[in-house]
């Protein structure tokens, strides 16, 4: 359950799905329209990945038999559902923003607004024989020479990423399918702390040990550094937001 950051997330997800041995059975829940794209396109068709057609009066009873169908699958298999829909831009993240005002929702900073219906169906269909679910966090950090996208892969340009992993056993979930949305929620107003906390300490660290590398101390300098801001990082997440609901609002809730 990653955050979409770009067009090369799923090469990630590939990545980390390599690294624990079931690459080969790596499936992405993807739009329809990506199936004829070469390379990405056929590599999920082949791998019996799920097409969508973002509309739920269609997709609903599709998702359904999908999930239900890998009850048998023949190895471990590792499944990547982006829940945001749709990866992060600043005009998406705009809309996103007045989405959540308008529901009284924490504003998001760095992440979309979470479309609940596909992981409630997912968790609903797939917990009696799917032991857990890892909420992947994946912060860029910023001032790179590159951006990763699927272009800069093509031409092999290098560029840092931040990955976080947390692995939340089915059985823990709620039970109940608006319990299930609000976890989901939950976890990505977590994901705007830990995409802040990933970027400002990964180029946190580079600053203090460029800063350090003439003092006697370096190596406390940079822990203290360190420290500090993941203190100030604390503290910024952790206010109160000032009140904005008005009392004829309250009394109607």
């Amino acid at each position: 359950m990653p955050n979409h950051v770009s067009d090369s997330d799923t090469l990630l997800t590939w990545i980390l799905a390599q690294r624990v041995g079931c690459l080969r059975s790596a499936l992405t829940i993807v739009k329809k329209t990506t199936r004829y794209l070469p390379v990405f396109g056929w590599t999920n068709w082949f791998s019996e990945s799920i097409f969508q057609d973002r509309n739920w009066a269609k997709d609903e009873s599709k998702l359904k038999s999908s999930f239900e169908a890998l009850s048998d699958y023949p190895t471990p298999f590792w499944m990547t559902i982006f829940v945001e829909g749709t990866r992060l831009t600043a005009d998406k993240l705009v809309e996103a923003q007045s989405f959540a005002s308008s529901k009284g929702y924490p504003i998001p900073k760095n992440v979309l607004i979470p479309k609940t219906k596909g992981i409630v169906t997912a968790v609903q269909s797939l917990r009696s024989f799917v032991p857990a679910i890892y909420d992947v966090t994946i912060a860029i950090p910023k001032h790179q020479p590159f951006f990763p996208t699927l272009l800069t892969f093509l031409k092999m340009q290098p560029c840092k990423v931040v990955v976080r992993i947390k692995r939340y056993s089915t059985n823990d979930l709620p039970e109940s399918d608006q319990g299930i949305a609000q976890w989901c929620r939950n976890r990505f107003i977590a994901k705007v702390t830990l995409i802040f906390a990933g970027i400002f300490l990964v180029g946190g660290w580079i600053f203090l040990k460029r800063l350090s590398s003439g003092w006697q101390y370096p190596t406390l300098a940079t822990i203290i550094g360190s420290v500090a801001i993941v203190v100030h990082i604390f503290i910024e997440f952790t206010k109160m937001p000032p009140p904005k609901i008005k009392a004829t609002q309250i009394c109607t809730q």
